[in-house]
């Protein structure tokens, strides 16, 4: 019997189809509260045949000293950042993701946040539960320029409803589907420095990588017009935390809306906590009974399918064999 770890939360708490799929699978089991760090990770190491993921440390470190009985590492979902892929290619582990799975659920969080901020809904709804008749003044959605950081499967999706709320959108991104932006009225933006000059409201929505870690950061935030809406359901390091901060407590920006963080769940005394003009989700985005079961679902499939023998529905180092 094959022997799992599943770590995601989401899985575990979210009740559908992927509980019976795991159960019919005839893995052991055994859970842990994720997302896990390093040492934890290192602790578990060994003793698996594969992992079924979230946003654990997967390091060089524990990929290696996981060998050599772990066979696989299912991603839940669509984010790599976590696992070290180069490792994990190296070493001849399968590294499997779900590719199409949360960008409807993303992208409504995202205009959650939106209208959140622009509305002042969280500090409303807080003023009146504590009997408080607060009449805050807000911001229309419409007429406004909306600055998108990667225009992928999310990005669009994020297109699309803006332009029914009556946004002007720019795009950045070193991908360009032309035949998207010419249908739903996209606009390419040539640089990055030169969209955040324009936008009311940016929003990330790029994968985390060296080349776009901290992305938004001291130098091109002194670009971003004052009372500008920064929103961020990609990943945390896209944005240098303490050039960020400055913003917020200067003023310079209208709010700093994110589902993400550096560091999940954050510290106590985190500097973005307690801002008036800070909304934090604790990394919710994708978390819909409805995604979550497409997610869950399709990590099953593709660890059923390897060590069936068949391919996975998709693998991020596709130079790694399959099961042995």
């Amino acid at each position: 019997m094959k022997r799992i770890l599943l770590s995601t939360t989401s899985f575990q708490d979210t009740p559908g189809v992927h509980h019976g799929m795991l159960a019919a699978a005839g893995f052991e089991v055994v859970r842990e509260r994720g997302p896990l760090p390093e040492a934890r990770m290192l602790e578990l190491a060994g003793g698996f045949d594969a992992y079924l993921c979230g946003d654990d440390a997967l390091t060089r470190a524990v990929i290696a000293r996981s060998l050599p009985r772990l066979k696989v590492i299912s991603k839940y979902g669509i984010g790599l950042d976590r696992i070290d892929v180069a490792a994990a290619t190296e070493l001849k582990v399968p590294v499997l993701y779900t590719p199409g799975v949360n960008h409807t659920t993303v992208a409504e969080h995202t205009f959650a946040l939106i209208l959140a901020a622009m509305r002042n809904l969280v500090a409303e709804a807080n003023h009146t539960a504590a009997g408080r008749w607060t009449r805050m003044t807000g911001h229309e959605l419409c007429g406004k320029t909306l600055a998108i950081v990667g225009v992928g499967r999310i990005g669009k999706e994020v297109v699309i409803r803006a332009r029914a709320f009556g946004l002007h959108v720019i795009g950045f991104d070193s991908y360009w589907d032309g035949d998207f932006a010419r249908k739903h009225g996209l606009e390419r933006a040539d640089d990055l420095d030169g969209m955040l000059r324009r936008a009311d409201i940016i929003t990330l929505h790029t994968n985390l990588t060296p080349a776009t870690r901290h992305l938004i950061n001291a130098r091109n935030l002194a670009l971003v017009r004052k009372g500008a809406l920064i929103v961020n359901t990609a990943r945390g390091e896209l944005v240098e935390l303490d050039a960020l901060v400055a913003a917020l407590r200067e003023n310079r920006l209208l709010a700093y809306a994110t589902d993400v963080l550096e560091q999940e769940p954050p510290p106590a005394g985190h500097p973005l906590l307690g801002l008036a003009n800070v909304i934090v989700t604790p990394h919710i985005g994708s978390r819909t009974h409805e995604s979550v079961q497409r997610q869950a679902s399709c990590a099953v499939e593709n660890l059923t399918r390897f060590f069936s023998g068949r391919p996975p529905v998709a693998q991020a180092n596709p130079e790694v064999g399959g099961a042995a």
